[in-house]
């Protein structure tokens, strides 16, 4: 056996495939199979359960695959940290966002960033704030942008800034032009609403249900586009912080109007990382720059 075996097997369990692990691989599936029986071979226990939909870790395999991801994302670490000493300044960035980062904000920081390390790439997923967290304790990415998190074990908030959750509705609806709205009046118009993983929807849930209300809610996405579309339409209320919707606000096809609720107001977006991992030199560079530029 050697290294290549052990990142054989980390593929395999990553895509839960030996075919489509090979492919990333740039390798036959055969090799892939023969170091994943070598491996097992080694070890004297299976790692892997074969079924027509795919493979399932064993026991023993998931305990090697925490290992193996672990080994993995610090070799990449280190060849990066190396490229940075000979100057090449080289790597890459993986970071999950809540939709609101990707779409407003994020890409001039990016664009921003790149004039100095032109060489550095980025690997950008948008998620739900619990998936987010989810990846940095695994390990799997460098950075995650989140919202309104309490405080978990293993992570750490590398800034916190402000984002109250406001009532985004149509010029043309009702509560449009009034300068606050409350809860109360929220929940008697139709609401779209983003899924329960959502930082921003844990927040007016919990807070609805302290107040014993019962929002009218027609739809329930994990695409802040489709609820946001829903209140331009005219009838429905939707919620998020102002930074979900400043194209929108600026094209005045939306309204954000502060909810008079001090757990919807005291609403924040944080920068965090693993807080016992040492970030490569690019994801370390960048992550400088972001908490510079991020307001």
């Amino acid at each position: 056996m050697n290294l290549n075996t052990y990142k054989y097997f980390n593929e395999v369990a990553a895509t839960g495939s030996i075919r489509r692990a090979a492919d990333r691989l740039h390798v036959a599936p055969s090799a892939v199979s023969r170091q994943i029986s070598l491996l097992e071979h080694s070890l004297g226990v299976m790692l892997l359960e074969r079924n027509n939909t795919g493979i399932r870790l064993t026991p023993a395999g998931l305990m090697l695959e925490r290992f193996t991801r672990k080994m993995c994302r610090d070799l990449d670490r280190i060849h990066e940290s190396i490229k940075s000493l000979k100057g090449l300044r080289e790597g890459e960035v993986k970071i999950w966002v809540i939709e609101a980062v990707v779409q407003v904000i994020l890409p001039q920081i990016m664009t921003e960033f790149n004039e100095n390390y032109p060489a550095i790439q980025f690997s950008i997923n948008s998620e739900s704030s619990d998936r987010t967290i989810e990846a940095i304790i695994r390990d799997e990415i460098d950075i995650g942008i989140v919202f309104n998190m309490d405080d978990r074990p293993g992570i750490e908030v590398v800034k916190r800034c402000s984002a109250p959750i406001q009532c985004l509705v149509s010029p043309q609806h009702p509560l449009a032009q009034r300068q606050s709205v409350t809860l109360e009046e929220i929940c008697f118009y139709p609401v779209a609403l983003p899924v329960s993983s959502f930082g921003m929807r844990q927040t007016f849930d919990k807070v609805t249900r302290s107040l014993h209300l019962l929002p009218q809610s027609i739809v329930n996405t994990n695409n802040l586009e489709l609820t946001k579309a829903m209140a331009i339409a005219g009838r429905t209320v939707t919620i998020g912080p102002k930074q979900i919707a400043m194209r929108e606000i600026a094209q005045n096809t939306l309204c954000a109007i502060p909810i008079e609720n001090e757990a919807m107001q005291s609403a924040t977006i944080e920068i965090c990382v693993h807080r016992d991992r040492t970030l490569s030199f690019a994801a370390h560079q960048f992550l400088k720059h972001l908490c510079r530029a991020f307001i």
